[in-house]
């Protein structure tokens, strides 16, 4: 998988002349800011479960946290795809009957 930059990946999607997506610089930097903020998150649980025992009930409580934010993660991939897939039908001709 090739590491490109944002900008190559812009460039590569909407050409030389086309202009950049407004806020775009906004969008990023507070996307940056939120990945390092969980990541900071996530080192400091690790460290803290590093240095003492977890009970059963710590243990059963991070694994739900872990679960529900991955349903969280499929439930909006699958409203995306609800989404894309009504913009679609939409778009359609409803005129025509289905069967001939």
């Amino acid at each position: 998988m090739e590491s490109n930059s944002i900008e190559t990946l812009l460039l590569r999607h909407y050409g030389n002349t086309a202009p950049a997506p407004g806020g775009l610089e906004q969008k990023l930097s507070a996307s940056i800011r939120h990945e390092a903020k969980e990541a900071r998150k996530a080192h400091v649980a690790a460290a803290r479960l590093q240095q003492k025992r977890v009970s059963r009930r710590q243990a059963i409580r991070l694994v739900a946290r872990g679960a529900s934010k991955t349903g969280m993660g499929l439930l909006s991939t699958g409203l995306e795809g609800l989404q894309i897939l009504e913009v679609t039908l939409i778009g359609q001709d409803t005129t025509q009957p289905v069967l001939p």
